[in-house]
């Protein structure tokens, strides 16, 4: 599933463009500046852990034992789906109950970024290699 990873932060980061290029030339003109900027704001952290997905599955592959890494990446996938999908969605709707969820996302993504962290600390292996 390693490998995975990277088609998937890949994937992300894809659609992050699309999303991006969406906002800026379809929604511009439908959007409030207020919504037209949560949904950047949904690209731009979708775009920015899409790579860190990438980046951190790389690692991973040198590590086939480790466990954290991949749950990082999982947590981050996470923290896409619920932190910028609820932006989107919030964007495009107007729903502001959304809002509620939105946190939720923004703990995922730090807590991925944490055990990102923790591998990193405890990873045991002889310096040089």
């Amino acid at each position: 599933m390693k490998q995975g990873w990277i088609a998937l932060g890949g994937a992300l980061a894809l659609f992050a463009v699309m999303l991006g290029a969406f906002g800026a030339h379809a929604l511009e003109a439908r959007l409030t500046a207020h919504y037209l900027e949560v949904f950047k704001t949904g690209a731009y952290y979708q775009m920015v852990h899409a790579l860190a997905i990438i980046l951190i599955g790389q690692r991973a592959e040198l590590r086939p034992r480790g466990r954290l890494l991949p749950l990082s990446c999982g947590l981050m996938t996470a923290g896409v789906m619920i932190f910028c999908g609820s932006l989107y969605i919030l964007a495009l709707t107007g729903e502001r109950r959304l809002g509620m969820i939105t946190p939720l996302g923004g703990l995922s993504f730090m807590a991925g970024w944490a055990t990102f962290v923790i591998a990193e600390i405890t990873d045991r292996r002889p310096s040089g290699e």
